[in-house]
């Protein structure tokens, strides 16, 4: 390999940017991160509900600003109209997030249907705007029995799909009914313990990202995508 020379042909040289620190934004944002959680069944004692609920309180006292999104009355993908309320709803939420918590169970070794059809109802864009890309994802799976990561490692793939920044930490709480008091509260433990982790790590680097996704998600192969697009309509009106 002849390394000396440094020349790049198949390189737009239009639409090369060479990263600079200083393309970071140097002020930051004045209202709290703001984070949107799902859980992934609808069961009346749902755990991945109870962890989501726990972590909306952990959220709040870390300073950011939780919603969570009930999945009941949510049509299958495809099965009704972007329009419907519940679709609407999550859709408006995807985009008012700034980072998320998926939550399931797992069941058949994988993530539920429930929480999958949460993300199969959001696009890959919005307009020109992708709902989720960008925005930091943390992942968390409760088992019936042992300890798994099918479900974190599946919607880690997910993330990556929805261009979303997901943390390095998860969560997989093991025989999730013995974790959860009479009143639905979660008893300390090591599995609370790197809930906990998890959170402050989603909210770290939310503070870090929330004013930068923009930057950091922006992509030299679509830059010269969208030149050529310009160049075509262009090229399209002087016939």
């Amino acid at each position: 390999m002849d390394v000396s020379d440094k020349s790049l042909p198949a390189l737009d040289e239009a639409q090369f940017k060479k990263p600079n620190i200083g393309s970071f934004s140097d002020s930051s944002s004045e209202h709290k991160p703001r984070i949107l959680l799902l859980y992934g069944s609808l069961r009346e004692r749902s755990f991945s509900r109870l962890v989501v609920e726990e972590s909306a309180r952990l959220l709040e006292k870390m300073g950011a600003e939780p919603k969570i999104f009930d999945p009941t009355g949510l049509p299958l993908p495809d099965g009704d109209e972007p329009t419907h309320p519940k679709v609407a709803e999550l859709r408006e939420l995807m985009m008012w997030s700034e980072g998320q918590v998926w939550c399931s169970p797992e069941r058949h070794g994988s993530m539920t249907g429930i929480l999958k059809s949460q993300i199969d109802w959001v696009p890959l864009s919005v307009g020109a705007v992708r709902p989720t890309q960008g925005k930091t994802l943390a992942v968390m799976q409760v088992c019936g029995g042992s300890q798994s990561f099918n479900a974190v490692n599946q919607m880690r793939v997910l993330g990556r799909w929805m261009r979303m920044l997901t943390i390095p930490n998860q969560s997989s709480v093991a025989k999730a009914f013995m974790e959860f008091d009479d009143n639905d509260r979660m008893k300390p433990s090591s599995y609370y313990n790197r809930i906990v982790d998890v959170l402050e790590e989603l909210v770290k680097f939310t503070l870090l990202t929330q004013d930068n996704a923009e930057y950091l998600v922006d992509r030299y192969s679509e830059r010269v995508e969208s030149a050529e697009k310009l160049s075509q309509r262009v090229n399209q009106r002087s016939i």
